[in-house]
């Protein structure tokens, strides 16, 4: 029975791809995509786990499922960027006014020397290369809410030795 449910809820992805599709570019989703196709994926999943045929047709149901979780994503990574940009930008503000590199001494030099190589190789890949998180999570092997975890907590780090002094 169960097997016979996965069967049917594959065929039902193959047939709702293209509008996990359109609500990723009705709603103007510009980065991270595979993270929000998941999002409509795993949302199509719940919706048709909880339809009841006797309340309506599937696919308005589906649609405003996918369309809800996608904007509930949205919404969270928001009020996420609204709480770190700041830390991220004076962060980056201060790294761009100094070179270390002429001043092997400095306090930058110091706070970039002390974070571990593959901490380094991420504000590479993200700020020198701008890589996306995605393309981060990919080659780290993580998933993009860990790579914005990680991110976030080195440029904590970062800023708090920076400001310190």
């Amino acid at each position: 029975m169960e097997n016979q449910r996965n069967e049917n809820f594959e065929e039902v992805m193959q047939q709702y791809e293209p509008m996990i599709s359109a609500i990723i570019r009705k709603l103007n989703i510009y980065r991270d995509y595979d993270s929000f196709r998941q999002t409509g994926r795993f949302a199509l999943y719940q919706a048709w786990s909880r339809f009841d045929a006797t309340k309506g047709n599937f696919t308005p149901f589906a649609y405003r499922s996918i369309y809800g979780a996608m904007l509930d994503d949205l919404k969270k990574e928001n009020r996420f960027s609204e709480v770190n940009t700041s830390v991220e930008t004076e962060t980056l503000e201060h790294l761009a006014q100094c070179d270390f590199a002429e001043d092997p001494n400095s306090q930058l030099h110091e706070a970039i020397t002390a974070l571990r190589k593959e901490e380094r190789e991420l504000l590479i890949k993200l700020y020198v290369e701008n890589k996306t998180q995605a393309e981060c999570a990919t080659h780290f092997g993580l998933t993009v809410p860990g790579i914005k975890k990680r991110r976030e907590r080195i440029l904590k780090r970062l800023k708090g030795k920076l400001t310190s002094s």
